[in-house]
């Protein structure tokens, strides 16, 4: 049995087939620099959760450290301006590592993806005619600048996906991003991949939406851990991500993205140390810096920025094109054999939510396992049990709520029914007793730079288990 992938074929057995074969650096790699996972037993499938860091990136970072004295880059004394260059050097390996042509694009460095969404959500010219247009298919982060939106007299918009594969409804954005006013600015927000279904939306839309006036904001999170960006080409006016889910460490640091005059639009708020050239108490005055900085509040996370540096370094020495290739071996294989399992009775164990087939989707899966009887097997149970033998994944939600409603077929009359019974307050308790039988999350599985086919090989097995059982047979947490 083969596998289809756009140009290629992939052997039943993935460790078999050619695609999987070129890849075999990293397998060298992993029994190098990320020796740990098969030292510990452990079998990683979290990757759009977090990535893992080689060795090589801590023991070099380290050194760095342990070699030199650095200080606040906030002056101009020795340590100081040894950071900076530092600093300095960090921006330019996420342009360089993104094809972001400098003249264009600034680095704006933030806690983690969320942060950077923040920046753009509270700093953006929304008001009166303004629009804010996002997908159903989002990351909360995404969804939560409707509220800056909102308060600010802005309309704001969903464009929805369709079940089964969760892909985006084009003709319903396509009347959406018509709807933008002229003289009035619009937000559109998308994720380049999503992280709940996996399904890589085009980019196509980046260029289509700002044809009908729209700035974008793409989010790229889940995205570009496995997949080449060329921002230059693209040319978004926003695009937000973290990297510990690129390059495992360090965590705490993440960027925003910015096309320059996309982000002269910007009006911060309020203003904070490092953010200004000038502030004064008595004239109630204060000057923003330019660029980056400007939005840089207080003292960067600046002993971590050197470990961007690293793991960028890291990461293309590995090349983005070798880790995509055996993503999609890996993936196309693992669906193929979930596809496959149905109980003696017939029934399917996995319900899938999203695409298949391995067309404009990345390396995240996320299902649900139901038993003999066609009952769903509580995501959390498979959790507890996958913990049980030393399995990583993820189980919940994944901060998406539209994707998993969609998904899960909880309707809106539901939902709104749930928020009128809880005005105050709602707990997840709350909520899975608020619409009765149905699952509220789902497991998600999710490969990336140090997978191998054991690691999926792992996972079948594991799923195997729970072929012609019955929920109530089940162990519970």
């Amino acid at each position: 049995m083969t596998l289809d992938l756009p140009g290629t074929s992939c052997c039943a057995r993935a460790a078999e087939c050619p695609e999987y074969a070129a890849t075999r650096s990293l397998d060298d790699l992993r029994a190098a620099d990320y020796s740990r996972l098969d030292r510990l037993g452990h079998v990683y499938l979290d990757y759009t959760g977090g990535g893992l860091y080689a060795e090589s990136q801590v023991r070099t970072h380290a050194e760095l450290l342990l070699g030199s004295v650095f200080g606040n880059p906030h002056s101009i004394n020795p340590s100081s301006l040894a950071m900076t260059r530092l600093v300095e050097e960090a921006r330019q390996a996420v342009l360089e590592h993104f094809f972001a042509p400098g003249d264009e694009y600034v680095v704006i460095f933030t806690q983690n993806a969320s942060g950077a969404l923040k920046l753009v959500g509270e700093s953006y010219p929304f008001g009166p005619g303004a629009r804010y247009l996002l997908t159903f298919d989002n990351h909360n982060s995404v969804n939560g600048i409707r509220e800056f939106a909102r308060s600010k007299g802005a309309a704001v918009a969903y464009a929805p996906v369709l079940p089964p594969e969760l892909r985006l409804d084009e003709a319903r954005l396509e009347e959406r991003l018509r709807a933008l006013q002229p003289g009035h600015r619009g937000l559109f927000a998308y994720p380049a991949q999503s992280n709940f279904s996996g399904v890589q939306h085009s980019l196509e839309w980046v260029g289509r939406a700002q044809e009908q006036g729209w700035d974008v904001l793409l989010d790229a999170a889940a995205f570009v851990p496995t997949n080449r960006l060329d921002i230059g080409t693209l040319g978004p006016d926003f695009v937000t991500l973290s990297f510990y889910k690129m390059l495992g460490y360090p965590t705490g640091v993440g960027a925003l993205i910015a096309r320059k005059r996309a982000l002269a639009r910007l009006h911060r708020p309020w203003f904070a140390g490092g953010t200004i050239t000038v502030a004064s108490v008595q004239p109630d005055r204060h000057y923003l810096q330019e660029g980056a900085e400007a939005f840089e509040d207080g003292t960067l996370n600046y002993l971590s920025l050197p470990a961007v540096t690293i793991g960028l370094r890291h990461l293309s020495a590995v090349g983005i094109d070798t880790v995509h290739a055996r993503v999609r071996c890996l993936t196309a294989w693992l669906l193929t054999e979930l596809e496959g399992m149905h109980h003696a009775g017939g029934l399917p164990l996995v319900r899938l939510y999203g695409p298949w087939d391995m067309r404009h989707r990345g390396g995240c899966i996320t299902l649900n396992l139901f038993d003999r009887d066609g009952r769903f097997v509580d995501h959390r149970v498979v959790e507890h049990l996958a913990t049980e033998e030393g399995i990583s994944l993820r189980a919940g939600c994944f901060c998406n709520p539209g994707g998993g409603e969609l998904a899960l077929g909880i309707s809106s009359g539901e939902l709104t029914s749930c928020f009128i019974k809880n005005r105050q307050r709602m707990t997840h308790d709350d909520f899975r007793r608020c619409i009765d039988d149905k699952s509220t999350g789902a497991v998600r599985v999710s490969v990336g730079l140090a997978s191998n086919f054991a690691d999926v090989h792992r996972f079948v097995q594991f799923a195997r288990r729970f072929l012609d059982q019955a929920v109530a047979d089940l162990a519970t947490p």
